[in-house]
């Protein structure tokens, strides 16, 4: 990845980080441009996206505080680590996670 590359793709993988809906939208904005740090950042964000749903169902059957606080406060770490890594035009994977993201949605280009 070069510095022109990061700063050409630094706005749609911000976009991608503003919920799921502006997951899509940053997908729809590289579709021609095929900015592979806004490709990253894309699957970083779909990923966390996903997480938060599939987890957040099993999680809101817990009925209790506590679980929920810790489930918010792990997606909004996740997330806040890679829109920082975004706004830095870094490609920073998420911890533990983030590989299996690069390597799962690899149908996002």
């Amino acid at each position: 990845m070069t510095v022109k590359d990061a700063a050409a793709g630094k706005t749609t993988a911000i976009i991608a980080y503003c919920t799921l809906i502006g997951t899509l939208i940053a997908l729809f904005m590289n579709l021609e441009t095929k900015n592979d740090f806004a490709r990253f950042h894309i699957r970083q964000a779909f990923g966390i996206h996903l997480l938060f749903w599939l987890l957040g169902y099993v999680v809101g059957n817990f009925d209790s505080l506590m679980v929920s606080t810790a489930f918010w406060l792990g997606i909004f770490v996740l997330w806040l680590y890679g829109f920082i890594g975004a706004v830095q035009e870094k490609e920073n994977q998420i911890p533990v996670i983030g590989e299996y993201f690069q390597r799962w949605f690899t149908f996002i280009k």
